[in-house]
């Protein structure tokens, strides 16, 4: 099989995995325990929290609260910090964000949403309109998961702060952490990030936030993550993600050019075929997300085409993969009967230059086929 759908999630990372199973499997003492066994689990963590942050951002200006996901990481920061007033985001987040962001209608917060530019980048101007001396938080994605447009969080947090300084700054960077060279600047509070998108395992995430920054408790109980999230920790998962993050950290601006090289060629073989660019610019973006449209073809059944094929692509978020039409692409001002053949390549830093000629052969014979041309 060839794996392109590497924004829903990655294969593991073999060297990770075995790496952090081997030490699980001496050290799986529970970390709250208060014997030698729980304090080198404990030890464990905290080196582990260390290396994942490192990544991203300054320890002295920053520290990391383990969580099971991403989704948990975003709910967190929305529903610590957007608690009065209204909170700003935009039409292109991931639905922990969107969805969130919905409810807080019902807790007595007004949800603003600022409209995208075609390519699923957030208009900047008619953000800042929305932002006044009421607003409590900003949220902006830092890559599009579905377009992989690329927001300027740091300039966006800036220039939130020069308006409003008291306003906290979130970013889901669950598409951007261990994919793009990139630090958090001091004005962005609060950054999401996701295991299972750089082949670590499920079921473990971060909120990473600013050191002075006061969160209310989100899950109640032990005391655990700094009485944060309470529960026993998921220590293989924590042990995973720290290892995948230093892989990913060691090579990230090689991994950038290549897998920018193989979304160029990917491109170059499509565009005389069934395929249209998703916006404007093929040369903007995150290089880890290619989004199609294939017109007049239903983007879910080639997806079902080139899995039988040996070829995996994506149609979208996956977490939304329940609803026909895309509600970011809708944003970004398509009509529905073009966004009918939405098809999503991701790569990974393993994506080879074979796996894209082949892919872009069955791509092109599956959309042909589609239309009656084969």
């Amino acid at each position: 099989m060839i794996y392109l759908d590497n924004a829903a999630t990655t294969p593991p990372l073999e060297s990770a995995f075995e790496r952090a199973a081997r030490e699980y499997r001496e050290l799986y003492y529970n970390p709250s325990a208060r014997y030698g066994g729980g304090f080198a689990v404990r030890k464990k963590i905290e080196e582990a929290r260390k290396e994942i942050l490192s990544v991203v951002a300054d320890p002295a200006l920053f520290e990391l609260i383990f969580t099971s996901c991403g989704t948990e990481a975003d709910n967190h920061a929305v529903f610590s910090c957007a608690r009065r007033g209204n909170a700003v985001t935009s039409a292109g987040e991931h639905s922990a964000i969107e969805r969130s962001f919905t409810e807080l209608k019902n807790r007595g917060v007004e949800p603003r949403f600022a409209p995208l530019n075609l390519d699923g980048s957030v208009k900047i101007p008619e953000l800042l309109s929305l932002v006044d001396d009421r607003t409590t938080l900003v949220s902006v994605v830092h890559v599009n998961n579905e377009t992989g447009a690329i927001n300027d969080i740091a300039e966006i947090a800036r220039s939130v702060k020069r308006k409003n300084p008291r306003v906290i700054v979130h970013s889901d960077g669950v598409q951007a952490f261990g994919k793009l060279p990139f630090r958090l600047p001091k004005e962005v509070d609060l950054y999401s990030i996701s295991a299972h998108k750089i082949g670590a395992l499920k079921g473990t995430g971060a909120l990473i936030k600013r050191k002075d920054l006061t969160l209310a408790p989100f899950i109640h109980g032990g005391g655990q993550e700094g009485g944060l999230r309470s529960g026993t920790e998921n220590v293989l998962g924590i042990l995973d993600f720290a290892y995948a993050a230093a892989e990913r950290a060691a090579c990230i601006a090689d991994s950038y050019s290549r897998v920018a090289a193989l979304r160029a060629d990917m491109w170059d073989r499509l565009q005389k075929s069934e395929y249209h660019f998703f916006c404007a610019s093929p040369e903007a973006g995150s290089p880890y997300i290619l989004t199609l449209l294939a017109i007049d073809s239903r983007g879910e059944v080639l997806q079902r085409m080139l899995f039988d094929r040996g070829v995996c692509v994506g149609t979208g978020s996956a977490c939304s993969s329940k609803e026909r039409f895309s509600r970011v692409m809708r944003a970004c001002g398509y009509a529905e009967e073009v966004l009918d053949g939405v098809l999503r390549v991701s790569f990974s830093p393993e994506t080879t230059q074979e796996e894209v000629e082949l892919a872009a052969r069955e791509m092109i014979s599956a959309a042909m086929e589609f239309k009656g041309k084969l």
